[in-house]
């Protein structure tokens, strides 16, 4: 059986071991940070690998004063959200539609009764 001083040897090479990888990830981390940008909040944000294009001023109030004029358009229309009004369908074709449909049923349960 081992003794305690065993024990504790086992323990402090083991904590030795572990203080050693620490402070190698901690050295990881450290020059991970350090190639990249740092948003403050102590993540780390990759740089873009292509740079951002801004728009001028006159640019943003030109897209603005194109979409004002369709939403003008659509306004004086009278057009709110609907682009087609809904179709209706008259009760002849429906009566057609609904015979037509009733034959395939009935065709489909014959040859299940044949198969069966």
């Amino acid at each position: 059986m081992p003794n305690l001083s065993d024990i504790v040897n086992q323990l402090e090479a083991h904590h030795k071991q572990l203080q050693s990888e620490l402070g190698r990830l901690d050295a990881a981390i450290r020059a991970l940070r350090g190639s990249s940008a740092s948003n403050g909040l102590g993540t780390v944000r990759v740089a873009s690998p292509r740079p951002r294009r801004t728009l001028s001023a006159a640019g943003r109030r030109a897209i603005s004063l194109a979409q004002k004029a369709r939403w003008a358009k659509r306004a004086a229309k009278g057009q709110t959200g609907t682009t087609n009004p809904k179709r209706t369908i008259s009760a002849a074709v429906r009566r057609r539609i609904a015979t037509a449909q009733k034959a395939r049923w009935a065709a489909w349960r014959a040859k299940q009764k044949k198969v069966a």
